[in-house]
């Protein structure tokens, strides 16, 4: 870059020359972006090393920013005109129209440079540059093309002007705002081009969202902008997103009640809107920020007794046995009233997540956490025993809440687990592809799972889960690969079990553990990635607990429980876990298999080694990990290895598991036998 910088010892006429590079960037068709986007990474690459300069090397900044900054101040004004729409393209309902391809690959490329651009110029500079002057007191016509471009650039540029903290010249959001709110109600709802317009705006709010509380502006125009901006398809994502950041870092100017009004309508409105899942609990997420730091608690269940109402009405229809048969008369009603249903469950997971979050010191009389629990529960355990749940949607909403409720209310939900256990089990031994039932059991366990009084409890859920139609069917890859999110599901389940119960409970549990490790066997198999890695996380989370649990064992006899159990259930499951994680090896063998792979090898060898010092050397030794090494090995197609190679690969893996047997015993015994699920997740 060094030879730019000699420009300034040239004459006058040269330094015009480079002036007139950024009118290339105007000089095409509307259709050949690419040709201007060419030019951007030398722009880009050439305001880095002003910018970069030696600041203490203040002649040659100087010289630099004396030469380049009015051509960088022609540039943007040339990237503002070229990032312009055609808005003779935009006509008719707004709703299905977009932004031309090529024009969004130019500002993906474009906004980098922009960034560069505000830093070189200043915020100042830059926002008065993207400003539109006084045109909107002065009654001008507006260029409705040139002010989408100046939002797209004040957006691109939002990170730095936030740092540099610059507010001059951001009123044009208030005097947007208020104008396209005219229009709207003027005209029912923006068309054309002018969607893209209202889109901008909003995407500009959300990034200025932190100065929308100083700028003494009136929060009512701006949420009822954004309210209307939800119902527009093209607008909907970006004012919902505002929605959000408003409510997380403007929250002091929300708590009037006629905006705090504003905000329950939205929320009651989102039944009609059939946004996607994601942005309706960005909206509730949003309310509930809101809601959860007011300081009247009778206002906080009014509010959320409104936006929840049309939930709660949807599943009283499910629920009502008495018309049970009218409600599935109408397919089309139905499947209306089931959709309905579940959006109502989803809203309510999202209220659960964040007034969990925001109500953590409130007192247990009012806490509306536990107000709405008490509504909800009831509710959710009719659900839970009608036939509508058979439903996947329906049920994988319903599982959702109640993760959530158990998640949010701790120890509050401990007196309804038997009640919820027995209801997840049962619905899934009846609908046994819905393996969000063994997900929120884990959810359960991961909770509750360290209190030996419920031990009884997870083992039925385990046993019964265990010995399932659907798990019992998974004895071969194939069916593994045709059931990845069955098997994620149910070894997910076991690894949680083991990891959080009391050591009782796992030995009371031989059997269960045993049929549980030899199905992870065959699982790890799999082709499908996902459930392979699923099954050996599982299977080296149970050989790393058994470790830890020997290693305790030599000076507490409360562990030998445990160990006793487990040692036979390795020795049980040995065989066929070498065999199957050999073969997994010689399979779709990417880096994260090979590691998964090695440290059970590792594992097993290194209880292996440890037995061979204890009175369980007769059931699992160093001798049962050579006998299950050499059959592994034999039993593969004679294609797999050449000739008498199997002779020599045998002693070569001893010897090598020998010595990382060594090293992983050596390092518990300094580590002080705790244990690390770190590298098994």
């Amino acid at each position: 870059m060094a030879w730019l910088f000699m420009t300034q010892q040239r004459e006058c006429h040269e330094v015009e020359s480079i002036g007139v590079i950024p009118s290339i960037c105007v000089a095409f068709p509307c259709e050949d972006w690419d040709i201007a986007d060419s030019t951007l990474q030398f722009w880009c690459c050439l305001a880095t090393y002003i910018i970069n300069l030696d600041v203490h090397d203040g002649k040659k900044r100087e010289n630099a920013e004396k030469v380049f900054l009015p051509i960088f101040s022609a540039l943007l004004d040339s990237l503002l005109l070229r990032a312009q729409v055609d808005e003779s393209s935009y006509g008719g309902d707004g709703g299905s129209h977009e932004l031309p391809d090529g024009l969004v690959n130019f500002r993906t490329s474009v906004a980098e440079l922009l960034v560069e651009i505000c830093l070189l110029l200043g915020s100042s500079a830059y926002l008065q540059k993207v400003s539109l002057g006084d045109r909107f007191s002065r009654n001008m016509p507006i260029s409705w093309t040139e002010v989408e471009a100046k939002l797209f650039a004040l957006n691109a540029g939002a990170e730095v002007v936030l740092e540099q903290n610059i507010k001059d010249g951001l009123s044009i959001i208030e005097h947007l705002v208020k104008l396209l709110s005219d229009e709207a109600s003027d005209q029912d709802m923006p068309k054309g081009f002018m969607c893209i317009v209202y889109r901008s705006l909003a995407d500009v709010i959300g990034s200025y969202s932190k100065w929308i509380s100083t700028l003494n502006t009136h929060a009512r125009p701006l949420l009822l902008f954004l309210a209307a901006g939800v119902s527009r398809p093209l607008s909907a994502s970006s004012c919902v997103s505002a929605l959000r950041k408003i409510c997380e870092d403007a929250s002091s100017i929300i708590y009037d009640p006629l905006n705090l009004e504003v905000l329950v309508w939205i929320g009651e409105g989102l039944e009609k809107q059939h946004l996607p899942l994601e942005d309706e609990e960005e909206v509730v997420t949003a309310i509930t920020l809101v809601v959860g730091m007011l300081p009247d608690n009778e206002l906080k269940h009014n509010i959320l007794n409104r936006m929840l109402s049309s939930g709660y009405g949807a599943i009283g229809k499910l629920i009502n046995d008495d018309k049970e048969h009218i409600v599935r008369q109408n397919p089309v009603s139905y499947t209306r009233l089931l959709n309905s249903a579940a959006r109502g469950l989803y809203r309510m997971a999202s209220v659960l997540s964040h007034l969990g979050t925001s109500l953590s010191k409130a007192s247990p009389v009012d806490d509306p956490l536990l107000v709405l629990l008490s509504i909800f529960w009831p509710i959710m355990e009719k659900l839970l025993k009608t036939k509508h749940i058979e439903d996947r949607n329906l049920s994988a909403a319903a599982c959702r809440v109640l993760s959530q409720a158990i998640q949010s209310s701790g120890h509050h939900f401990a007196t309804l687990l038997p009640t919820v256990l027995e209801c997840l089990s049962s619905n899934f031994l009846s609908f046994q592809n819905h393996e969000c039932y063994i997900r929120t059991a884990s959810i359960v366990i991961e909770e509750f799972g360290h209190r030996d009084e419920y031990g009884p409890l997870f083992i039925n859920i385990l046993d019964r889960f265990t010995h399932a139609a659907s798990i019992v069917a998974l004895n071969s890859p194939y069916i593994c690969d045709q059931e990845p999110d069955l098997v994620e599901a149910y070894v997910g389940f076991t690894s949680i079990f083991v990891r959080e119960s009391p050591k009782t409970v796992l030995a009371a549990s031989g059997s269960l553990l045993e049929a549980s490790f030899q199905k992870a066997a065959i699982c790890c198999t799999a082709m499908h990635r996902g459930a392979a890695l699923a099954a050996m996380s599982y299977m080296s989370c149970l050989l790393e607990v058994t470790l830890s649990s020997l290693l305790k064992s030599m000076s507490d006899i409360s562990e030998e429980g445990f160990s006793g159990v487990a040692v036979q259930v390795i020795s049980n499951s040995g065989e066929g876990l070498v065999s199957n994680v050999v073969y997994a090896l010689l399979g779709t063998s990417a880096m994260s298999r090979v590691h998964k792979c090695a440290t059970i090898l590792q594992q097993l060898a290194a209880i292996c080694c440890f037995t061979e010092r204890t009175s369980w050397m007769a059931i699992l030794c160093w001798q049962s990990l050579h006998e299950w090494l050499h059959s592994a090995v034999h039993g593969l197609p004679v294609e797999y290895l050449k000739q008498r190679e199997a002779e020599t690969l045998i002693p070569s893996w001893l010897k090598a598991l020998a010595a990382a047997a060594s090293d992983y015993l050596e390092s518990k015994a300094c580590d002080g036998g705790k244990i690390d699920f770190g590298h098994m997740q």
